[in-house]
């Protein structure tokens, strides 16, 4: 039998449906496509080809999770949070969500009781009562009862630059994850940078962030490495004045020291651990690296080189730092200068006044304007507000995909971002957000613009060097920038 030949015709990136069905009306037949015979690498890739390269870098992930000898950057990592349930658990309002939760775990327990000493159990699926899980529902089969614990709340990154409410209570969370090692509790704080786990589809899937983020928050699984985690302290404490034992929880670098070794050896003993965490912050941003890796970062967990001169090590750095601090603080920072906002009608009640439905633009090729609602207009939106790409859209459009009043269709629950406002009594907050992140936007632009350029091996003249700088420690590689 003879073998089969396949083949592929590549029409182009980022085309609409309109213009991919105009393609095809076009063609008439793939007798008149360009047409090239395919064939599968050595990891089984047929199209966007991984660039061999890219894995002889160093990875950010260790192979096994908390191992302080990794020769990795991290030590260890988390995916973020999978509830099963978001629509329950997640939720612009506490309160709303504490009276659905509720109302749920009573539901559970009716249940449980019900069929308490049955041997075949059969639990009522009344989507608008209860979200069963396999968890739950093994639970439901133990006859364990539960309850509401007020405790159970914390924030939570929902999406790029879009904060909820989430019950983190682990009997309704299906995969909790090891967020109780990088948060053991609110008074322990963290940083994690998130990118998108193997197999995503959207680009620029990076984030920060100092709390729980939601799975979905990148495409494919958010995939969490931490500058620090917290394992509880095993000491006895008969030691009174033992400083050690003061903590229940002991800190941990989430660097390993593998990576501050090399990172010294080559930039100086000045180098820290938490210049290396900004150091990969600001690296990931790399037009560069994301251009000419893009097939490898869609299925592989993203490995770096140290670069070559120790002025561009603290550059990356130093911009990773400027990063952070802008996509951590998103909140309170200024609009900028240019914007024309009007506003029309009697201001009244501010909470009313400044309330939405859903964000718009006039028309979908019109994004110097949104319509925030009837009584307010911003105009003047600059153009390179939309070039900072954050998991496959600008960070304003994830501003107004997330905050708009919506209702779950099999639930029947309501989740309106203007409760946030009132929580927090703050009734400009999605107007001032939405003009925040404008601003976040450009700068982050700016930055990205300003980082060294990388050069790796574009060209005939100029090629990634890789030195082996310490055979015992293994092989470092090394990107080395444009002259």
């Amino acid at each position: 039998m003879k073998k089969a030949q396949i083949f592929y015709a590549d029409i182009g990136d980022y085309l609409t449906r309109e213009q991919k069905l105009k393609i095809i009306r076009n063609t008439k037949s793939i007798e008149n496509l360009e047409m090239v015979e395919l064939h599968p690498n050595k990891d089984g890739d047929w199209i966007n080809l991984r660039n061999d390269e890219f894995a002889e870098y160093i990875p950010i992930a260790p192979e096994k999770k908390f191992d302080v000898a990794s020769k990795s950057i991290f030590n260890t990592f988390a995916i973020g949070v999978a509830t099963n349930r978001d629509t329950w658990v997640y939720g612009f309002s506490k309160e709303t969500v504490t009276k659905n939760m509720k109302s749920m775990i009573s539901f559970y327990n009716e249940e449980v009781e019900r069929n308490r000493g049955v041997e075949n159990k059969e639990l009522q699926s009344d989507s608008k009562k209860i979200s069963w899980t396999r968890s739950l529902k093994k639970d439901a089969e133990k006859e364990i009862l539960h309850s509401f614990d007020e405790e159970q709340y914390v924030e939570s990154i929902y999406r790029p630059f879009a904060k909820e409410h989430l019950y983190y209570h682990k009997p309704f969370i299906e995969s909790p994850g090891l967020w109780k090692q990088l948060f053991p509790s609110k008074n322990h704080s963290n940083l994690v940078i998130c990118v998108s786990g193997n197999g995503a589809n959207k680009e620029n899937g990076l984030i920060i962030t100092d709390t729980i983020p939601d799975l979905n928050s990148l495409d494919a699984g958010s995939q969490c490495f931490p500058l620090y985690y917290y394992k509880e302290n095993e000491e006895t404490q008969n030691a009174l004045f033992d400083e050690f034992n003061k903590d229940k929880y002991i800190r941990h670098d989430g660097i390993t020291d593998w990576i501050l070794k090399q990172s010294r050896s080559i930039y100086g003993k000045s180098v820290e651990k938490e210049d290396i965490f900004y150091y990969v912050y600001g690296f990931l941003h790399s037009k560069e690296y994301r251009t000419k890796y893009a097939a490898d970062l869609k299925k592989m967990l993203p490995r770096i080189p140290l670069v070559d001169k120790k002025e561009d090590f603290w550059a990356f750095s130093k911009a990773g730092r400027q990063l952070a601090n802008l996509h951590l603080h998103y909140e309170t920072v200024e609009p900028i200068s240019g914007l024309d906002v009007k506003f029309t009608g009697d201001m009244g009640n501010e909470y009313d006044y400044f309330s939405v439905e859903k964000l718009r633009f006039p028309s979908k090729d019109k994004k110097d304007t949104i319509i925030y609602n009837s009584h307010i207009t911003i105009s003047g939106i600059p153009e390179k507000a939309y070039e900072y790409i954050v998991n496959g859209k600008s960070a304003i459009e994830w501003i107004m995909d997330r905050y708009q009043v919506t209702v779950d269709k099999d639930s029947g629950i309501k989740n309106d971002c203007n409760h946030w406002a009132k929580e927090h009594k703050k009734p400009r907050y999605i107007y001032d957000l939405i003009l925040s992140i404008i601003n976040v936007s450009c700068q982050t632009v700016d930055i990205v613009n300003s980082l060294p350029k990388i050069d790796f091996g574009n060209n005939e003249k100029k090629e990634v060097v890789y030195p082996k700088i310490d055979e015992n420690q293994g092989l470092l590689m090394v990107a080395r920038p444009e002259d």
